[in-house]
């Protein structure tokens, strides 16, 4: 996907693309940027506790999805970026529900729609946009299905005059889901954040960024008292000749009555030999009352930046709480590339120690996929398996086969 560099500097990916937080070098700004993607997903699966099969309509999900942008700069250090996102089923009788994640059979939105202002090192984006997780890990964007998933109204103000670091603040008032939902943050003056990229240290990046919610409302239907709430994020990932690793953490806090703060932490190490790479990833998670899920979606959306999350299983791994006396989790993935496209799948195991309100035990969860690229449409075939084990009911076990194929121009 193009995209123009409205700014000049290292912020620009950060907090234009919403992508990595690669730097940009120094490029003259187009006068406009447009891009798109046109694709599909199909995913059907097979669920045992539910007696639904692989082919039930009721379990299958399809979508075909089309996102239009443009980027430009106007002058003056002004600009503007829009983005239309819309999906349809084409009234195919094979699956209940159009877009894989959303139910609307045929709907559209818009996605973002912001002005930027940039003078010196400084930049500015206010208006409807993605938030990278790289940056923003308690309140961020993916792309399901081609589409982003999860948009935040607000402000965000990014700054390099310091050597080797990006500053960013920023306020969002609201975030909206698929379009059809809202997420409703605070009840007075929205999230505020602050944050900062450090790659002083020799093939290291540090990102630092913090959070606070005041009169945070912790589910998508504004359920309960609102109470002020604040979080902490770190991470620093490095590698040394073909060793990459990383250390993760997070804590989690407010001021709601009888509750007890949580943390988080995970590490990571991998490497890459010829055409195979491998990667081991750890996590413990205490037994706080605060949920280290994407704040503002409670226990709507159970999204987490915590390494260990592994989409099939994040509405478990990392529910809001009081739940469990402490998680623990190890995740193991690896890859092969091929002449064409790679080959890869990953093996996990999320155990919840000692369950006080539910009765969930722990989970297994193994994948293998393949993803390639011919003629310009990245595509990919994948096979999940999940098994969740309860103390006192039987075991649920669920395969899924997803089918993704886009084309981005």
């Amino acid at each position: 996907m193009k995209k123009s560099l409205l700014l000049s500097i290292a912020a620009s990916t950060i907090i234009f693309a919403g992508g990595d937080i690669a730097p940009v070098e120094p490029a003259a700004p187009a006068s406009a940027d447009f891009w798109g993607q046109i694709g599909f997903a199909y995913q059907f699966q097979d669920e045992d506790w539910k007696n639904l099969s692989f082919g039930d309509t009721e379990d299958n999900a399809f979508s075909t999805s089309i996102v239009l942008g443009v980027e430009k700069e106007l002058g003056y250090g002004f600009g503007f970026g829009a983005e239309l996102a819309g999906w349809t089923d084409f009234g195919l009788d094979i699956a209940d529900g159009s877009r894989v994640e959303s139910p609307d059979q045929t709907s559209a939105e818009v996605s973002q729609a912001y002005l930027t202002y940039t003078f010196g090192n400084t930049a500015i984006k206010a208006g409807r946009q993605a938030l990278p997780k790289a940056v923003s890990p308690w309140a961020w964007s993916d792309r399901s299905a081609g589409v982003i998933d999860w948009s935040y109204d607000g402000i965000v103000v990014a700054n390099t005059d310091l050597a080797d670091t990006t500053l960013l603040g920023a306020w969002i008032a609201q975030a909206y889901h698929n379009s059809d939902q809202q997420a409703h943050i605070s009840d007075s003056a929205g999230l505020f954040m602050l944050g900062f990229i450090n790659k002083s240290l020799s093939n290291t990046t540090i990102t630092v960024s913090g959070y606070y919610v005041p009169e945070n409302k912790l589910d998508l239907n504004n359920a309960g008292t609102a109470k002020d709430n604040w979080s902490l994020w770190a991470v620093a990932e490095s590698n040394i000749n073909d060793i990459n690793f990383g250390v993760e953490g997070a804590y989690v806090d407010g001021d709601y009555s009888n509750t007890d703060a949580t943390f988080a932490i995970a590490g990571k190490i991998g490497s890459q030999w010829g055409n195979f790479d491998a990667q081991l990833i750890a996590s413990y998670i205490s037994d706080g009352d605060y949920s280290i899920a994407m704040v503002g979606a409670g226990t709507g959306v159970e999204d987490s930046a915590l390494w260990t999350d592994n989409e099939d299983n994040a509405d478990i791994i990392h529910h809001a709480t009081g739940d469990t006396q402490g998680q623990s989790a190890v995740l193991v993935q690896a890859g092969y590339k091929l002449p064409v496209g790679k080959v890869y799948g990953s093996l996990g195991y999320w155990d919840y120690n000692n369950v006080k309100n539910t009765y969930l035990d722990n989970t297994f969860g193994a994948r293998v996929g393949y993803k390639f690229n011919v003629m310009g449409v990245d595509s990919k075939v994948e096979y999940r398996y999940r098994d969740r084990s309860y103390n006192n009911r039987n075991d649920e076990t669920r395969q899924r086969i997803r089918v993704e194929a886009y084309y981005k121009f």
